[in-house]
């Protein structure tokens, strides 16, 4: 087969691409997995795991694509192997578009996740969007609209962490990585 050298270099960055994509969603994965605390609160028992943290360093890092990725299917898988199946449907679309929110705002403006204001208003912005997400979640699930309020602290909690850890291992990572 007669290949140019230009379509030979898009194979290699769709490769590394790939590569790199499937890093961070296991990244992801793997933080919310081993790094999680069971909450004995709520209908759910509720949960709080570094994951979040990871999916705003990642949206910070690589932007609203890979963010999206990475908190949809590290996420979602998580849910999928540690007996949470039934969230995962609603774990991909509400992290997913946390991910994509975050990496959103923090690529504006050409900052490319270089501000720290812009990255601290862009988590605090995506909060309402996990919260909403779940809260819609188990309103089906337990079919009340009162049962998620309970859930509310323990999701906030899990964001603040996530916030308070993620912007400055962002900004280190930026320096080291991206110099």
């Amino acid at each position: 087969m007669y290949t140019t050298k230009n379509s030979t270099s898009r194979t290699q960055t769709k490769t590394v691409d790939l590569i790199i994509t499937s890093m961070l969603i296991a990244l992801v994965f793997v933080a919310t997995l081993f790094l999680n605390i069971k909450l004995p609160i709520a209908a759910n028992g509720g949960l709080v795991h570094l994951g979040s943290a990871m999916l705003f360093i990642i949206a910070i890092l690589f932007g609203p694509k890979k963010g999206m990725l990475a908190g949809a299917i590290g996420m979602g898988l998580f849910d999928l192997v540690s007996g949470w199946t039934l969230w995962a449907p609603f774990t991909i679309v509400t992290r997913g578009l946390q991910g994509y929110i975050v990496g959103k705002i923090a690529w504006s403006w050409n900052k490319e996740g270089s501000s720290s204001m812009v990255n601290i208003a862009a988590i605090c912005l995506s909060i309402p969007f996990m919260l909403g997400g779940y809260y819609i979640c188990e309103a089906v699930l337990f079919n009340s609209w009162l049962v998620p309020a309970a859930s509310i602290p323990g999701n906030l909690v899990q964001n603040i962490v996530g916030l308070a850890i993620a912007i400055p291992v962002a900004k280190i990572l930026r320096a080291v990585l991206f110099k």
